[in-house]
């Protein structure tokens, strides 16, 4: 594995300090360098040296959020700060994440696994390059917090009455945000996200198994109920090589 080459910006030696201990203890990550202020690392960072920057925020002379706004795309940001009154402007400059100090290595390296993520999905794909640029992640807001998802990271969605679950394949435990089954469906591009179920939507491109019924995600079990099950099947026939579970049922 190529490991994400990073660098740490930040005017507190110990905020610092601490980021860069945590990208050594990560295996996918190697330290580029430690820079007090942006004016340091802005030849290395136009230079294409880094793929991960972790930038603060408050800053002398020039703030991150300014700073992101000429960090080129092959570059991402990981903002770090204090403040949690940043977090929008974050996410319009696209950064993949929003860490608050004092930062956990929990929080860290979730925040490090997105950015693993992120970089494998750079890879040539033809078929994902045509794809608008709104279909590529969404944001949702989830204790107090904005989080983009990508949309490939997700495996399925559940619908609790006001609420939904969005499991997805990088985090550990889903994430809860106040909408509607409909509204968050609207913001999903089709066919990769078909609704099986009134309380479940599917990732079609992270299906792997099938059984009687239900779509099985590791552990979980997702179940096709009868309104859907007519479109469900002739989606997933029309992609099957041989006989179909379905058309070993009808006989």
């Amino acid at each position: 594995m190529n490991k994400l080459r990073c660098c740490v910006i930040d005017d507190e030696p110990l905020a610092s300090g601490l980021i860069a201990s945590y990208i050594l203890k990560t295996p996918f990550l190697e330290l580029g360098g430690e820079y007090s202020s942006p004016n340091d690392a802005t030849a290395a960072i136009l230079g294409g040296e880094f793929d991960i920057v972790f930038l603060d925020i408050n800053m002398p002379q020039i703030s991150g959020v300014e700073f992101a706004r000429i960090i080129p795309p092959s570059t991402r940001v990981i903002f770090t700060t204090a403040y949690d009154s940043y977090a929008v402007e974050g996410f319009r400059l696209n950064a993949l994440d929003y860490l608050l100090k004092p930062v956990s290595y929990p929080e860290f390296l979730e925040a490090a696994n997105r950015a693993l993520q992120w970089k494998e999905s750079t890879a040539p794909q033809p078929a994902r390059q045509s794809a608008p640029a709104e279909d590529r992640f969404i944001i949702v807001k989830s204790e107090y917090k904005l989080i983009q998802i990508p949309v490939d990271d997700i495996l399925y969605i559940e619908g609790l009455k006001d609420y939904v679950r969005i499991y997805t394949a990088s985090r550990e435990r889903p994430v809860m945000t106040l909408l509607s089954m409909k509204s968050i469906e609207s913001k999903l591009p089709e066919p990769q996200f078909m609704r099986v179920h009134r309380s479940f939507i599917v990732n079609t491109s992270r299906i792997s198994t099938i059984e009687r019924n239900r779509i099985v995600f590791g552990d979980s079990y997702v179940p096709v109920s009868d309104s859907y099950r007519q479109t469900f099947n002739d989606f997933i026939s029309a992609r099957t090589l041989g006989e179909t579970p379905a058309d070993k049922t009808a006989d």
